[in-house]
């Protein structure tokens, strides 16, 4: 597994007024599913592109495994770290199986050679290797060859692996799929990942870090819960959605809500669960209270006040966050200095 390290990393492309990436420092640990956040325009792929010197960065170091990026040979690196974009980019000419086993070919392994390791990854990815193996592009939907194109990614067994918006182009029901599969090959192979997306409900499903971006300047880095729950400022909240009440309810954990007590004979709830289950629990239980446990030690309890006060706690500081915003640019506007053209 690979750690990712970006120190101050600024992108800057030449006739351009502003930096793509604007001093951007954050790291990402081994086995970590990191998530590039953001709108268009908001450096997330420039920054992913520096990291297998696609591009390099006008000023700060990048480094993979502790060794700056800019001081190992390009191809050398891209060969170790396994790249999935939206397009795909399958050759047409080539079948599965021959696309799959592109990199380890490139790296001198014989077909003899890497054969079970073609129909491992086919399997890995949903695709029953019999059935598919010998197929070309064309004869896949959009869903099997963006499973094809992640089994190439990780044909080398990479210990990194960059995703750009590789399921944006899928309708809901292929993305919800491929989305569940990407979980589960990161949980069974600890793969670092880096994924680029503008979608917060794929942030949040995939993410065990979040990195939320904004004209190439980092606003916020943490986990899902961390951002919903306390948002850096107005324009994380607005993002991540911390004043909309259903996904403060599917996100953040029954923890949230803790009281200290337990109510004796009551049902028990993990502390793991989320603000959703707990709510559903105590209206289908009718209780008062759930018991929160963890561990199978009870640590407190979970009431419907108090699931409401985290909600209204939320949304006042989306208010309070939207409100400042709101001071700052008037203060903006009134600062501007005003022209003869313009009276």
């Amino acid at each position: 597994m690979a750690t990712v390290e970006f120190d101050d990393v600024t992108k800057t492309y030449p006739d351009t007024t502003s930096n793509a990436v604007d001093h951007v420092s954050f790291s990402v640990e081994r086995g970590a599913l990191c998530i590039l956040l953001g709108t268009s325009g908001s450096g997330k792929t420039t920054l992913l592109r520096m990291v297998n010197r696609l591009a390099d960065p006008t000023s700060g170091v990048i480094r993979v495994d502790g060794v700056p990026t800019v001081e190992q040979d390009p191809i050398a690196l891209r060969r170790r770290i396994g790249y999935v974009i939206q397009q795909v980019g399958l050759f047409p000419h080539l079948t599965v199986e021959e696309n799959v086993r592109v990199v380890p070919s490139i790296l001198g392994q014989k077909a003899s050679e890497t054969s079970s390791r073609v129909d491992e990854l086919l399997a890995l990815v949903g695709l029953e290797p019999a059935e598919y193996r010998k197929r070309y592009p064309r004869q896949l939907s959009g869903g099997q060859q963006q499973r094809v194109g992640l089994a190439r990614a990780l044909a080398a067994d990479p210990e990194l692996l960059l995703m750009d918006e590789p399921f944006g182009a899928l309708d809901a029901i292929t993305r919800g799929r491929l989305q569940d599969e990407l979980q589960r090959i990161q949980r069974d192979t600890g793969k670092t990942i880096l994924f680029v997306t503008h979608d917060v409900e794929e942030a949040f499903k995939l993410g065990t870090q979040v990195v939320v971006l904004d004209q190439g300047r980092l606003m916020q880095e943490g986990a899902p819960v961390d951002l919903l729950a306390h948002p850096a400022n107005a324009f994380v909240g607005k993002l991540v959605g911390s004043a909309n009440v259903l996904r403060q309810l599917e996100y953040l954990p029954a923890s949230a809500a803790q009281e200290p007590g337990d109510s004796p004979g009551s049902q028990r709830i993990s502390t793991h669960a989320t603000l959703l289950e707990a709510l559903l629990q105590l209206m289908q239980s009718r209780q008062s209270a759930l018991t929160l446990e963890d561990g199978g030690q009870s640590v407190g309890q979970v009431t419907l006040s108090g699931i409401s006060r985290v909600m209204m706690a939320a949304r006042q500081m989306a208010d309070d966050q939207a409100a400042e915003e709101a001071a700052t640019d008037s203060q903006a506007s009134e600062n501007v200095p005003v022209t003869p053209e313009a009276v």
